[in-house]
């Protein structure tokens, strides 16, 4: 059944209820209004409740977990949306930030600090002026629908995190297909490198694609370097995967061929196609 309206609480806005607004708003194109919701919202499967209403119950569109026993597993009304769409378990593997939103949604700031094992001041300096300020222009109106700004960029939200999450085994296949796992050599060591060859047509930017953090998951002890090719010209970017610590591409800015060499060392860019010399270079960064 098509929905027709989305409807969450008023008063404060979250993190939890915007993202799943905007899925809910990049599948169904459905205005958003912020109130309380009636008995006949929560038996019309064409209104989803989200975050609030006290139900969850998909069948009829209603995703709320303040129902649920607080000493569960921690689950927010995003989770419940992507549950319903099939996409929760990808979403957990491609958005690391997800299972830290669930605590803070469910357990407050407090002891999801406690989870992450760190001080509580933390949670307030990672806090984004990004979600604050958009968080606050969404709890400022009790209507949102087509044409207001804010609208517009939650349905470009939606439309980002679903088109990540249905292309993503696709993207892993791909990169198992193409991609080459190196092993190079510095020395009497050795480490690992993945290899990402230009493709006649790149789905999106390949420095940024969540595919290939998936893929490499469980080898962050192994692989220290991306090698991917470069959107801005015929060459590759090279960067350390997981912030490895041996690697710093400042060494390289000296070469011709590097055109690019960021002062925190965390990537290069280079006009090299060869592997040979591409392999070259890493071992030059490498420390």
């Amino acid at each position: 059944m098509a929905i027709k309206r989305i409807l969450t609480h008023p008063g404060g806005a979250h993190k939890d209820e915007f993202l799943a607004c905007s899925v809910m708003i990049a599948l169904h194109a459905a205005p958003v209004v912020r109130r309380e919701p009636t008995a006949d919202d929560l038996a019309d499967p064409s209104v989803c409740v989200i975050d609030v209403g006290g139900q969850h119950d998909p069948i009829r569109n209603n995703f709320d977990h303040h129902q649920l026993p607080r000493d569960g597993v921690p689950t927010c009304a995003l989770s419940l949306v992507l549950q319903h769409l099939g996409l929760y378990e990808d979403a957990r593997l491609a958005f690391e930030w997800l299972e830290t939103a669930e605590w803070f949604d469910v357990q407050g700031p407090t002891r999801t600090a406690e989870w992450l094992g760190v001080e509580r001041r933390v949670i307030s300096q990672l806090n984004s002026p990004i979600d604050i300020a958009m968080l606050r222009h969404f709890a400022g109106s009790n209507a949102w629908d087509h044409g207001d700004p804010l609208y517009e960029m939650m349905q470009f939200l939606g439309d980002d995190m679903v088109f990540y999450l249905q292309t993503l085994r696709k993207r892993m296949e791909n990169i198992a297909d193409s991609s080459e796992l190196w092993t190079v050599e510095v020395g009497e060591e050795k480490f690992s490198a993945l290899f990402l060859p230009r493709q006649d047509q790149m789905a999106d930017e390949p420095s940024m694609g969540l595919g290939q953090y998936v893929y490499l998951r469980g080898l962050e002890k192994q692989v220290a370097a991306l090698i991917y090719p470069d959107r801005r010209s015929a060459g590759y970017g090279l960067s350390r995967f997981q912030d490895h610590p041996r690697l710093d591409f400042t060494r390289t800015k000296g070469n011709s061929d590097v055109h690019f060499a960021h002062a925190g060392g965390f990537v290069a860019k280079t006009t090299a196609t060869e592997p040979e010399r591409l392999r070259e270079l890493l071992v030059q960064a490498w420390s």
